[in-house]
């Protein structure tokens, strides 16, 4: 237990966490993903919004879980350049997104995703905002206050950890107020 608390904190501070109980560990960035999307309430006529440089593990749980819900998944368009469509995602941000779930870099592409922009924006509307940070742990100095969303997933092995792990950092006051997934 020592030594689960001790990792715990360890990448709490690495991303700048407020606890380390906003740290939730995981089988990797795709486990992460799918337990923010069957623990988000959505329903009937809801909105997802997702980009065109999403990586499968961040599409799939959206599509099930619009699904369920009744939720429409929505679509960010990106340009032959691989660079997401910033008046394309301002036009499809609305009072109905309830959840923008966003991939920082780009796995196919390499592009990198302004998600400080993109998450202030979509806080505005009121949206709970996801990362998947899965290519960006590598790269980036990443602070998840100064970041603004409410999750960020990432994979263990991206930051030199062993296979198998990985992590999801959730918002702790946006955690206690959800349901148990497993």
């Amino acid at each position: 237990t020592e030594a689960h608390e001790a990792a715990r904190r360890t990448v709490a501070n690495h991303l700048n966490a407020t606890s380390p109980d906003e740290i939730i560990f995981t089988s990797g960035t795709t486990d992460g993903i799918n337990l923010a999307a069957n623990i988000l309430p959505l329903g009937p006529g809801d909105e997802i919004l997702i980009s065109t440089l999403e990586h499968h593990s961040n599409i799939v749980p959206w599509q099930l879980a619009a699904e369920r819900s009744g939720a429409i998944l929505k679509v960010i368009p990106c340009g032959e350049d691989g660079v997401l469509d910033q008046a394309a995602f301002a036009s499809l941000l609305s009072a109905k997104t309830k959840i923008l779930a966003l991939t920082w870099v780009s796995n196919a592409f390499g592009t990198v995703n302004p998600v400080r922009e993109m998450t202030g924006a979509a806080k505005k509307s009121g949206a709970t905002i996801l990362i998947d940070a899965a290519q960006a742990i590598p790269h980036f100095f990443i602070d998840v206050q100064a970041l603004g969303a409410d999750f960020l997933a990432f994979s263990g092995h991206k930051a030199y950890a062993p296979t198998g792990i990985g992590v999801l950092w959730g918002r702790l006051d946006l955690l206690k107020s959800l349901p148990p997934w497993k």
